[in-house]
Formats: C-alpha cells, structure tokens, sequence
C-alpha cells in the first residue's frame, strides 16, 4: 500500500526545487575562528553555534509567523523531521542544518501565504476543492493507519517457524562446477580456433566428456581444457553458491536434484550441452534467515489485516453504471 503525504510531499518538492535553483549560498552567521583556523574548521563552529542557539530555544516559543498564523518550534521541527524522514539517505545528514530549516521556513511561509489567500478568496469552498480535499484527508488518515497496523504486527516465532517449514526450498543453496559444451545457434562466443559443433555433435561431445569424468577424470582441467564457459572453465568450471531460481530453469531443476558429487548426463538449455556436477547441497537454518523471512510475513499480515477491513465493511457497486 502506498502512503501519501500531500502537505509533507509538497514541502519536500518545494525544499528540493529551492535547494537546487539557489546557485549562491544563503547567508550565514559566523563565529570568529583562530587564525590558523581553515575555512572547513570555521565553518564547522559557525555551524554548531547556530545549532546550539536553536537548541536552547523553548519549544513553546513562536519561531515563524504568517499573517495570522503562528507556528512554535516544536511544531516546527515536527515538520521539518516529517519532511527529513522521506528524504533519501543520504541526503539527510546534509539537510539537517539551520541553513536547511531555514530554507524550509521559507518555503514552508511561502506554502501558507498562498493557502491563506486563497481562503481569502474562498477557493477552499469550491466544489473541486473539497472533493480533492476530503480525498487527501482519507488517503493521509488511511495511510497513518496503516502506518501503525505495520508497526503493531510483528509475526510471532509460530509464524516464522510455520513460513520456514512451508517455504525451506526458498532457503536451499547448492555450490556446483559444470563444463558447458556450445552448438550452433548458442548465444556464447565461439573460443579461438573452435569448431562450431551441431547439436548432435555437442552431444556427442558432452557424453564423451562425462564418461572421461566418471572413469576418474579430473573435472577442473576437463573444464579449463573444454569448457566454453571461459568464466567458469578458468576456474575449473566453479559456479560457487547459488540459490534456487538464479540459473536458467533445466540447469536449476538438474543442479537442486543432483546427489553432492554426483555427475549428471548433459543437461541441454539455450547455451549448449552442460555436465553439472554439485560439491556441496544445503539448507539455511531457521536461525539463520528469521530475520529475512520476518521481513517478507510482516508486510503480508499487514496487509491481509487491510483486507479484512475492506471486507467487512459495507461495500455496494452499482451494477447499472460500473457494470458486473
């Protein structure tokens, strides 16, 4: 589900757009420094002195007013840390500056004062503007709601334990080397001097491979002598780890049911003919992964407790006008 903030997400696009229009710095205020303090240090102390003098304000008192309307610092920094939370990352420790709040004042100011004239005006008493309001109202309460159904679910260890048992192919992994032999029409790049094998010749090929491999072959030099996965074959045909789902679909079904060790019969996909052979098959531990696994049954409980809100409420559609 999606949360829509429009008072939030409209002073973030205003901070954004005048953080990026303004090419000359806002004026600051500045402490004397050392002399033989640089430029960076007597940055950094002007910086602080101004943090900590706003700090020392009272929370109660009026820091911004337009027209009539007054605004505290704690209602301030309210929505200044409303606006940092749906910043990027890393542009956050950057905005948390008086520099920034100040910019954010001045945008915020400029919001208000356009608001307050046009209820002036009465513009908030068109029709247009109150069907777009009353659906911002219910798209921002929705959204805190659902904010705090997702912090109030927290999945049980039942719950974790019962997703893991139904899902432990999800947390198979199995380490592996193959030699790939190509045939004509594969997307991988002939190697100098190679000839271009049909399909039955790869096969051919293949098999032969294999069955110097099972008499008690050295799989490694086989596949840095032959393979044409040159990637692979240069480390003696290792694919290191993988998890389901990661390799095309008859290398991943061949990998997942092969014993550890044993060597399969040629397993064809678009690139040619593989001979897969799998060094070690395990499972994560329940441990392991809980963390994981409570990331992907938090959200779904979550949402599922948003449908249950949907179905029992009294839901009719008018059959005549959006049809069956």
């Amino acid at each position: 589900m999606r949360i829509s903030f429009l008072f939030t997400g409209l002073l973030l696009a205003a901070f954004a757009w005048g953080q990026t229009k303004s090419a000359t710095p806002a004026p600051t205020v500045t402490t004397p420094a050392p002399a033989t303090a640089s430029p960076a240090d007597a940055a950094h102390a002007a910086a602080a002195a101004s943090a900590a003098a706003a700090a020392s304000v009272p929370a109660d008192t009026v820091v911004l007013t337009i027209g009539n309307e007054k605004i505290t610092k704690g209602e301030f920094e309210q929505i200044f840390q409303q606006v940092v939370s749906q910043m990027p990352p890393e542009r956050r420790g950057a905005a948390d500056s008086p520099q920034a709040k100040r910019q954010l004042a001045e945008q915020l100011a400029e919001l208000k004062a356009l608001a307050q004239e046009a209820r002036r005006l009465k513009i908030d008493q068109t029709p247009e503007a109150k069907t777009q309001m009353a659906m911002r109202e219910d798209q921002l309460i929705a959204g805190l709601l659902f904010q705090q159904i997702s912090k109030e679910t927290k999945p049980s260890p039942a719950d974790l334990q019962a997703y893991y048992d139904g899902h432990k192919n999800e947390w198979e992994t199995v380490s592996a080397r193959h030699i790939l032999i190509r045939m004509k029409g594969s997307p991988v790049g002939l190697r100098a001097g190679e000839k271009d094998l049909t399909d039955e010749e790869a096969l051919a090929k293949a098999k032969d491979l294999r069955a110097k491999i099972v008499a008690g072959g050295d799989f490694a030099a086989l596949a840095k002598a032959e393979s044409d996965d040159v990637g692979s074959g240069a480390n003696g045909g290792s694919l290191g780890e993988f998890t389901r789902g990661r390799m095309v679909p008859p290398f991943d079904e061949a990998a997942f049911t092969l014993k550890v060790n044993e060597v399969s019969e040629p397993v064809k996909t678009q690139f040619g003919y593989h001979i897969i052979q799998v060094t070690k098959h395990d499972t994560k531990k329940m441990d392991d992964v809980k963390n994981e696994i409570a990331d992907k049954v938090g959200p779904e409980m979550a949402q599922k407790s948003v449908e249950a809100i949907r179905d029992k409420a009294s839901i009719t559609f008018d059959q005549s006008y959006f049809g069956k």
